[in-house]
């Protein structure tokens, strides 16, 4: 007897999310995966179809859904530079809310669930961190984008997935460097860093985000669900948690503040995400901090 697969399509498979949902998926028998990105071509193994894929056309989005026919689209797809987004608004808007509103079409056509990645951005930081239900005001252009996308999708007639998260950490080849590898490369090479002691959040691991998406998605949930980490910190507090963890200097790690980085865009403060629905209802379960830089610096060969 034919085992019956559930098709996900893997939007933005490249990045880190990407590949971290295209390996934990490549390991599961009942799925089907098709995988879709702006580059060539993906940057794991090809062992699945690929489309290259730019979000902000309508067209590309629309051929890659009718050609396979999806029941899942994930859609890990983002402009994220949050300074880039304070400049570059209209590249932010394209990619971000009508890239969104091209794969609502596409889902209604195929009647497909979209599953798609929210931020903390979307609050102000004034008193994090946040419910599910927390009412939104971004300060920053990334920030609006990603509300404006969550609109959309709450108001585009689907079955629809919102996840969000924040800080996301973790190591896959070919991505920009996160937090971590940041702190690692700088205190190795002897060099000071400045840390903000006024940002909080609850960092997220790559690999416990996927497994909250992997459960959202078996258990057939629709809605918003936060996934974010187990410990609410400070950027500087995570950064000596590194550096311990690595066995690196911490005296290299200068306390500074959000006002004296002089960045375009401005930050939520006190961000971060209140995860008790997910752990409630999905038996979401995340690791440790500790636990997950032990398993980072395995990775790395540190």
């Amino acid at each position: 007897m034919n085992l019956i697969k559930t098709r996900i399509l893997i939007i933005g498979c490249n990045g880190l999310l990407g590949q971290a949902l295209v390996n934990y998926y490549s390991k599961r028998k009942d799925v089907e995966l098709h995988l879709a990105s702006i580059e060539d071509s993906f940057v794991g193994n090809n062992q699945f179809t690929y489309s290259k894929v730019d979000i902000s056309k309508r067209s590309d989005v629309k051929n890659v859904i009718l050609d396979f026919f999806p029941d899942y689209i994930i859609n890990a797809a983002a402009y994220t530079d949050v300074d880039g987004c304070e400049v570059n608004r209209e590249l932010a808007w394209n990619i971000n809310v009508n890239g969104v509103k091209y794969l609502i079409e596409g889902c209604r056509i195929v009647d497909a669930q979209l599953i798609h990645m929210s931020t903390d951005f979307i609050f102000d930081g004034q008193n994090g961190p946040y419910h599910e239900d927390s009412k939104p005001n971004p300060i920053s252009y990334y920030g609006r984008t990603k509300f404006a996308s969550e609109n959309e999708i709450k108001i585009g007639g689907i079955p629809y997935l919102i996840i969000r998260t924040n800080v996301l950490y973790g190591v896959l080849k070919g991505i920009k460097k996160d937090f971590v590898e940041w702190v690692v490369e700088n205190l190795t090479a002897g060099k000071e860093i400045n840390v903000v002691t006024d940002q909080w959040n609850n960092p997220t691991y790559v690999e416990d985000l996927v497994n909250g998406i992997s459960l959202a998605i078996d258990k057939k949930k629709t809605g918003i669900y936060n996934i974010g980490g187990l410990e609410y910190l400070s950027r500087y507090d995570f950064a000596m948690k590194i550096a311990e963890i690595f066995r690196l200097n911490k005296n290299l790690i200068n306390q500074t503040t959000t006002d004296r980085l002089n960045q375009k865009a401005k930050r939520p403060l006190r961000g971060g995400l209140i995860i008790l629905k997910a752990q409630a209802e999905l038996g979401y379960k995340p690791h440790t901090i500790e636990e997950n830089l032990i398993d980072i610096k395995k990775k790395l060969g540190k």
